[in-house]
């Protein structure tokens, strides 16, 4: 996707151009996550943000383990333990 300049205005406020919008799939009143990475502000949105935290987890999780199962496994051998 190509690059658009766009101004500050009043208290900050910043219009993504719509073709933006749409390509990212967000609408009036979505919440978007900032996040600055070195110098550059970064914008996503929630379903984004959760995608990407799957993806970085998935790098240190074989496939097909589930760690939902860990974590059950664990409660269950602290409530046993007590």
């Amino acid at each position: 996707m190509d690059s658009v300049l766009v101004n500050i205005g009043k208290g900050g406020r910043v219009v993504i151009p719509g073709r933006f919008r749409e390509y990212m799939g967000i609408k009036e009143g979505d919440e978007l996550i900032a996040m600055l990475d070195g110098e550059e502000l970064r914008l996503f949105t929630r379903r984004q943000g959760i995608k990407k935290a799957q993806e970085i987890v998935r790098r240190y999780v074989p496939e097909g383990y589930l760690l939902s199962e860990e974590l059950i496994r664990e409660r269950r051998a602290e409530a046993a333990r007590e």
